[in-house]
């Protein structure tokens, strides 16, 4: 049977997806090639087909992940009134629902100390993404000049990374929430 020209792309990018899901939702380790290609709907051997190794597929799988979150909140962003579109920011990453589903979230809040430990090879790739993340997202933080949007960019992110982190660890939902609020209405009040 023969298959359109652009089913192979079609079947990678589904990969992609499925991968970047699985890494920010169970690790870097979660997105064993066998049960990725499973949720494909593929065999482990039609892998190579597609990728050349494991990590080409872990760092398009965060690419993925850092395209999905700077849309979100880029979206979140845009439809706020003006003036507001950092803070709209900070309420869309803060809620429940993007901390109570990693898969769906922010790959930093989901794998910051496994990319702080990640092969030497992956690490500029790694930062590559974060310097897009940020471009994307500067934009829309408080300050006047570049050098404040950029300072308030990673007060702000890493402020909001460590509270997912922190909230993720608590099993008690009402704490999870509480969390999150506290940082949000820091964040609120300090720019």
């Amino acid at each position: 049977m023969r298959y359109r020209p652009e089913h192979k792309l079609e079947i990678r990018r589904k990969i992609v997806k499925d991968a970047s899901r699985r890494v920010r939702a169970e690790g870097l380790n979660g997105a064993a090639v066998s049960a990725v290609m499973k949720d494909a709907g593929l065999t482990h051997g039609g892998f190579y087909k597609h990728f050349g190794s494991k990590d080409d597929l872990l760092l398009e799988s965060l690419r993925e992940g850092f395209r999905e979150i700077e849309d979100t909140l880029a979206q979140a962003a845009e439809h706020s009134p003006p003036g507001e579109a950092w803070k709209q920011i900070v309420r869309t990453y803060l809620s429940l629902e993007l901390c109570d589903h990693p898969e769906r979230g922010c790959p930093l809040a989901a794998l910051s100390p496994e990319l702080a430990r990640a092969d030497k090879r992956m690490k500029p790739q790694i930062a590559a993404e974060l310097v897009n993340y940020k471009s994307r997202m500067q934009p829309f933080m408080p300050g006047e000049r570049a050098a404040d949007k950029e300072r308030a960019f990673f007060a702000i992110f890493s402020t909001m990374i460590g509270a997912v982190e922190i909230a993720r660890m608590l099993p008690d939902r009402a704490m999870r929430e509480k969390v999150l609020a506290n940082a949000r209405d820091f964040l609120m009040r300090s720019f």
